[in-house]
């Protein structure tokens, strides 16, 4: 691989400060103009904009637990890095990159709040389907899982996953 190609893949870096920060502005603006409030509806019925100091996991579970959540994203950082690491860099991964950037400013979001505040912030809420309250770093992590099973399942082939075995071959049956 060559030495541009090397630096190339770096892009990433300004992108997961990007997508971090947006999710950290969009929690401040939360506890700024949420917290206290009766919430906000967007469209009546459908979706507002509600303050929830959320102590668990993804959609509560785990209450006061941050321990387990902070060790999940911990272990999940280093995956990400390994795998971006060892991804190559082409026009074709590049769906994957970025879905592991934004699944990477999700977890650090989520991470940030629970050090800072021990609970994250959450201010999504679909009342038509009475879905659990979210917040923008949710949104990451949600939409880049479901598009990375879709690109596993009907866009990349067996083959191109080798990168994560190193320089060997997976053996085929």
């Amino acid at each position: 691989m060559r030495k541009q190609n090397k630096l190339h893949g770096w892009w990433g870096i300004p992108l997961l400060f990007l997508l971090v920060c947006l999710d950290q502005w969009t929690k401040a603006m939360a506890v700024a103009c949420l917290k206290g409030s009766a919430g906000i509806n967007l469209i009546s019925g459908v979706l507002r904009l509600e303050y929830l100091e959320n102590r668990g996991a993804a959609f509560g579970i785990f209450q006061n637990q941050q321990w387990i959540s902070l060790i999940l994203a911990v272990v999940f950082l280093i995956a990400a890095v390994f795998f971006w690491t060892r991804m190559p860099v082409s026009r074709r991964m590049l769906p994957l990159r970025l879905i592991t950037v934004a699944l990477a400013a999700g977890a650090i979001g989520n991470m940030i709040d629970r050090i800072v505040h021990h609970y994250v912030v959450d201010f999504i809420y679909f009342c038509l389907i009475d879905f659990p309250i979210f917040n923008v770093a949710d949104i990451y992590v949600t939409c880049s899982c479901v598009l990375a099973l879709i690109l596993i399942f009907f866009y990349y082939e067996d083959e191109e996953f080798d990168f994560l075995f190193g320089k060997e071959k997976r053996k085929t049956p």
